[in-house]
């Protein structure tokens, strides 16, 4: 068994002391080396948890004997003369990151996420793992883990180890609920004051609409891990039976913008209980904690469970269609605010997570696979659901994941997906992957077309700025300067404009938070002063009448639909037209 202990002397600077005890065999011929991981499930991209570890000490712990070790790459360490001792690694860690993937110590509470701070020992990831904590007498621990013991958690190897994060505070409040005899735990660590009735109420009915969708529930328990700020944030991430959710601000959690937030990231959350940490890419059976996981299929992970986080809502009645639809559309404009989505495949765009999935990046050169992913998801739904006459869904593909992966532990492929799409289709689906997983193709008329299944439209509307819709681009106000930070490909601005620029004039007219007046007088061309690298310059914006850019896209329901497209409405959404 491998021990871990965490304490922490004075948490105003935020280090935990951390020690990793476990005993080496006497007959041990390799040299012993210890890995911190460099990402963490769920968010796919290199983070190096390695720069907040401070002081790193390897003895003995019978003796407290130093032993030799050096680090083998910015993570990695190599211990010699380890055989027949027992080995005590000590380090401190920098717990100061309040995100939903991060580890936080205050005079409050110790919030951890084990990825980012535990080692493991090469080769010995399997073994079973103790973590006790030394925490004030009065306080208590929200974690996914059983408790061995006061303060002692247990995990069957590391993988369960570092997919439980938990919270210790005196102030942690904790309510439950139970769907098909499983308990599901809601913790709230924070400084508010929850509509309880409410919220286990609809925690249940989206919970339930989930375990009917798949038949089962990979866990036995679960626990919604809350972190309530008293600043503005949100963020979430999944774990093996629980999941942590930073939200704020605190006061506002029952008000109907931050609350639907919570609601949506709870039920995405939940949802990649059995699509990603259940379901999982063969890329990632098991998970390489010290290098890039690459994989074809984070639309599937990520796209169809930023899908089915909202519809589910729907559908279990938690949201009204119109509370969907606003959801929806905020889902296309981000698609199709970026004109990335012309050069870069879902396919493409699951690898390069790797790269720049979490930045912003160049202009124009990639395509959200939670955005797009969720959009392809909907229209794969209303496909099969037309081909077969809501015989059979996207509801039917999990389905099958779950049975034939989920439940196996076997990792799927691409070819996988595909095959059970095709037979649950009950044809050839091979345009839809080209055109809309492996290519570019443009995705309004085949939703357009797909709504109408279900009597709804997908409506294209001007956009209402001159400076967007007009001359396709964007500027901001940052101290008093007007600087220009996005640019369509092949619009007027384009030709005449660059990113960063900070224009100063329209036509002599000095802007001063007047750039959409200065330019909404149905001109065809105006004189534009710029500074361009500290450089004055004046330019000639031309309008070309036949275009529009930015046009805002959003789902309606249609006001003919037939009787035929009303019912198809309620099969989808389980809500009345």
């Amino acid at each position: 068994m491998i021990h871990y202990y965490v304490s922490f002397d004075n948490p105003l600077t935020f280090y935990l002391q951390i020690q990793m005890t476990f005993e080496v065999a006497a007959t041990a011929t390799e040299t012993l080396e210890l890995q911190l991981p460099a990402w963490r499930p769920g968010r796919y991209e290199l983070q190096n948890f390695a720069q907040k570890v401070q002081r790193v000490v390897v003895e003995d712990a019978a003796t407290s004997e130093a032993l030799p070790f050096r680090k083998l790459t910015k993570d990695r360490w190599q211990v010699s003369g380890a055989a027949g001792r027992t080995v005590r690694v000590r380090y401190n860690f920098y717990a100061h990151q309040m995100d939903a993937g991060g580890s936080w110590l205050d005079e409050t509470q110790l919030y951890v996420n084990g990825v980012q701070c535990f080692m493991y020992v090469e080769g010995r990831q399997a073994e079973q793992c103790q973590l006790q904590l030394q925490l004030p007498a009065n306080w208590q621990i929200a974690c996914g883990l059983p408790q061995s013991g006061p303060n002692t958690l247990q995990a069957r190897n590391f993988d369960e180890l570092v997919d439980a994060p938990l919270i210790a505070s005196p102030t942690l409040v904790q309510q439950t609920y139970a769907v098909q005899g499983i308990p599901f735990s809601i913790w709230v660590q924070g400084e508010c004051a929850p509509d309880w009735p409410r919220l286990l109420r609809d925690f249940a009915a989206f919970s339930e609409e989930q375990l009917a969708l798949f038949g089962g529930f990979p866990v036995q328990d679960y626990h919604f891990l809350n972190q309530i700020l008293p600043y503005k944030h949100y963020h979430g991430v999944e774990h093996m039976n629980s999941t942590v959710i930073v939200l704020g601000p605190a006061e506002l959690l029952m008000t109907e913008g931050l609350y639907k937030e919570l609601l949506g990231v709870s039920c995405h959350e939940l949802f990649h209980t059995w699509n990603i940490k259940s379901i999982r890419p063969a890329e990632m059976q098991p998970y390489d904690f010290t290098r890039e996981n690459y994989f074809r299929t984070c639309f599937i992970a990520e796209g169809i469970t930023t899908y089915y986080g909202e519809y589910l809502l729907a559908r279990s009645n938690v949201r009204t269609a119109s509370q969907y639809f606003a959801e929806l559309n905020t889902v296309l404009r981000k698609h199709y605010d970026d004109y990335g989505r012309y050069n870069l495949s879902l396919a493409d765009a699951s690898m390069d997570l790797w790269l720049d999935g979490y930045k912003p990046g160049v202009p124009d050169r990639k395509v959200s696979v939670y955005h797009k992913g969720a959009l392809v998801a909907l229209l794969l739904d209303l496909t099969l659901r037309r081909l077969s006459n809501h015989q059979r869904s996207l509801d039917d593909v999990m389905r099958r994941l779950y049975e034939e992966f989920g439940l196996t532990g076997i990792g799927y492929t691409e070819e996988d997906y595909i095959r059970l799409v095709n037979e649950v289709a009950g044809r050839d689906m091979k345009t839809y992957f080209d055109k809309f997983i492996y290519g570019t193709t443009p995705l309004e008329e085949p939703l357009d077309k797909a709504l109408s299944f279900v009597g709804c439209t997908l409506q294209a509307e001007p956009n209402a700025s001159a400076a967007e819709g007009t001359f396709g681009f964007r500027a901001v106000v940052k101290n008093e300067r007007t600087e220009v930070t996005d640019i369509l490909p092949g619009s007027p601005a384009a030709a005449a404009l660059t990113v960063d620029d900070e224009i100063v004039a329209v036509n002599g007219r000095r802007v001063d938070m007047n750039l959409q007046s200065l330019l909404a007088d149905d001109a065809t061309s105006y004189e534009i002063s710029v500074f361009r690298q500290n450089r004055l310059l004046t330019v000639t914006l031309l309008a070309d009448p036949a275009q529009q850019f930015w046009q805002k896209y959003t789902v309606e329901k249609l006001p003919e639909a037939t009787a035929e497209q009303q019912a198809s409405f309620r099969q989808w959404l389980k809500q009345d037209f």
